[in-house]
């Protein structure tokens, strides 16, 4: 009689143990939430290089980044009198990195001279999108319709 009452005991604990896990593994994943990088609606001229200029194109990047090198090329050819050009590498700038909440490179943002961004780009850019882009803030309609020119929407986010 013991033993039979031993034997439910064991039979009622694994029987626990196995409803235990059962239910572990029956919980799902919690979904993964994406990740939306964004590029800054409004910057402080007074932060970046050459603030009086009309227009002020900013590149955020990394060292450590081979597509930020890239970009930041294309971003340095832009300089001109009515062109400021500023690279806001994270090493050298992190400060800005923080305040822009800047989580991911390359970003490259195109800011009038009140500091509202009018274009931007996330990830690699080619010269055509990012050249495109600043004709036509600086003249508009000089860029045909489906050249890639894309001033940025901030209402679109």
């Amino acid at each position: 009689m013991e033993r039979l009452i031993i034997a439910a005991l064991l039979a009622v604990a694994v029987g626990m143990v196995a409803l235990l896990l059962r239910r572990r593994d029956a919980t799902p994943d919690a979904p993964t939430q994406p990740r939306t990088y964004a590029a800054p609606i409004q910057v402080d001229r007074n932060d970046f290089d050459r603030p009086d200029a009309e227009w002020l194109v900013i590149s955020f990047t990394s060292m450590t980044c081979a597509t930020c090198a890239d970009v930041r090329g294309k971003v340095a050819i832009l300089s001109s009198a009515d062109v400021a050009v500023h690279d806001a590498e994270v090493a050298a700038s992190p400060d800005l990195h923080e305040k822009y909440q800047i989580d991911a490179v390359p970003i490259v943002a195109v800011a009038d001279s009140s500091g509202v961004v009018r274009a931007s780009f996330i990830g690699p850019v080619s010269s055509t999108h990012l050249w495109g882009a600043i004709a036509e803030l600086r003249d508009p309609g000089s860029v045909p319709p489906g050249c890639g020119a894309s001033p940025a929407d901030p209402s679109a986010d």
